[in-house]
């Protein structure tokens, strides 16, 4: 039986996890225009209206995700990235599902995020359509480009509670 994957609430303290948030970073900036990186460092991921979460398999750090609230009804998907050595393992499928069902139980009737349009971000953009997320216009403080989109589910169902 293969080794399960436990998601939890992260507080963002841990070496692994911070490491993990720079790697994120560095990855942005790598693949992104300056003016197009919108991932989030440590300091902002503890929000009050940040969420976060890591994912573990076998006492190793898989991956993290986090869901930002925008409004009452409405979540954005934020920093989701699985760990070298995870990677094509559901390590990203399964924190999706996860934010969905944090969303879901907080009733929100839609969840958008923003990414980019290159082949970096082409398996990231197949996971989110994969699970219904379409193109819509920018929200937030995002300007929808060459460069960015922004895609969005609603309403947000079928997706499991956080947890299960």
């Amino acid at each position: 039986m293969p080794d399960l994957l436990t998601i939890a609430e992260d507080d963002l303290t841990g070496p692994e996890i911070r490491a993990l948030v720079a790697l994120h970073l560095a990855g942005m900036h790598g693949e992104s225009p300056p003016d197009k990186v919108h991932a989030l460092p440590v300091e902002a991921l503890r929000a009050a209206d940040v969420t976060f979460y890591s994912a573990w398999r076998d006492g190793a750090l898989a991956g993290m995700g986090a869901i930002r609230q925008l409004a009452a009804d409405h979540g954005e998907i934020k920093s989701m990235r699985v760990a070298p050595g995870f990677v094509r393992q559901g390590v990203g499928e399964a924190l999706l599902r996860h934010l969905l069902g944090v969303a879901r139980a907080r009733g929100y009737a839609r969840v958008s995020l923003e990414t980019g349009r290159t082949a970096a971000f082409d398996p990231a953009v197949m996971l989110y359509r994969k699970y219904g997320f379409v193109e819509c216009a920018a929200f937030a403080d995002y300007v929808v480009d060459g460069f960015s989109q922004c895609m969005t589910l609603m309403p947000v169902e079928g997706a499991p509670a956080a947890g299960t």
